[in-house]
């Protein structure tokens, strides 16, 4: 894709990083100076008026983001990026993160080399990948967070009950009886998440499959199983405590035992922006910290 000769973006961020001020100042005034038409997120634009201090008077913010916008900016973490993707919906806006977190798996830029970043945008040097997402859906109450997941949909016990056991069925097939914390249902961009913690294997994000992880099963036979991603995956729950929680990329609600759940692929794509070419394999070693240690 390229981009319009004076592009129209979109930027979100973290509310909670006060002692990230410096790089969000600098990076606003990195993209005025290149002549990009930026908004601020409302939420975001009050918090660094606010909290930070700085003057965005002279820039435009926005309750709703819309199809007018050619890119968006996620300035935070991974936590930041699911929210700034879940804000977007199916517009399949492409995003680019500035990661100002910890991990940052998500983002392909940094504060240190911000400069670098939004040249690679002026000069239309810069790649976009589609990522999949898992629609979710149930047969009774209503799921009020946006239920579309671009890392993992997870089926938990609350926090006092006793372990709970998922009945598995993939495209009407029994699976497994899953007895345990929970499952974990994951994309490729989430298999580095919370997928990665519960034993999961790592996807490359071009991949077209999911994952299920259990969390703390019963039983040690239990292993994570890898399916394509074009099956449909119902599951039914029972538990002692007549609920379970769903966690749809954090995004967390409360339902009832009786409640079946049916995840499948979306019919849309999250469009990540690749500005340095990093393959996936160069992020792994980076983030991981994979070849550090070089004792023998």
């Amino acid at each position: 894709m390229s981009l319009p000769q004076r592009p129209h973006i979109a930027i979100f961020g973290n509310i909670h990083q006060s002692s990230k001020g410096q790089y969000v100042k600098n990076i606003l005034d990195k993209l005025m100076t290149n002549n990009f038409d930026i908004a601020l997120e409302h939420s975001f634009n009050q918090y660094i008026q606010t909290e930070l201090g700085i003057s965005t008077h002279s820039i435009n913010s926005f309750q709703q983001i819309n199809n007018t916008y050619n890119l968006a900016i996620s300035i935070g973490g991974d936590g930041t990026f699911l929210n700034t993707a879940a804000q977007i919906k199916n517009l399949e806006i492409p995003i680019l993160g500035i990661n100002t977190g910890h991990l940052g798996f998500m983002a392909d830029a940094s504060p240190e080399n911000i400069d670098n970043a939004i040249e690679s945008l002026a000069n239309q040097n810069f790649m976009v990948e589609d990522r999949s997402v898992i629609q979710v859906s149930t047969n009774k109450q209503v799921i009020n967070c946006y239920p579309f997941a671009l890392n993992e949909v997870a089926i938990l016990k609350h926090d006092n009950s006793s372990l709970i056991e998922v009945k598995t069925e993939i495209n009407g097939s029994l699976l497994t009886n899953y007895l345990a914390d929970g499952i974990i249902i994951c994309t490729p961009t989430g298999s580095t998440g919370y997928s990665l913690s519960a034993g999961g294997p790592i996807m490359v994000p071009d991949a077209k499959n999911f994952c299920i992880s259990a969390v703390a099963p019963h039983s040690l036979y239990i292993r994570p199983v890898v399916l394509r991603d074009d099956v449909t995956i119902t599951l039914e729950v029972q538990s002692r405590s007549h609920n379970f929680m769903i966690s749809i990329d954090g995004r967390s609600e409360s339902f009832s035992a009786d409640t079946k759940v049916t995840l499948c692929k979306a019919p849309y794509c999250v469009k990540i922006v690749k500005v340095f070419h990093k393959n996936f394999f160069e992020t792994l070693k980076e983030k991981m910290m994979w070849g550090i240690d070089n004792r023998i």
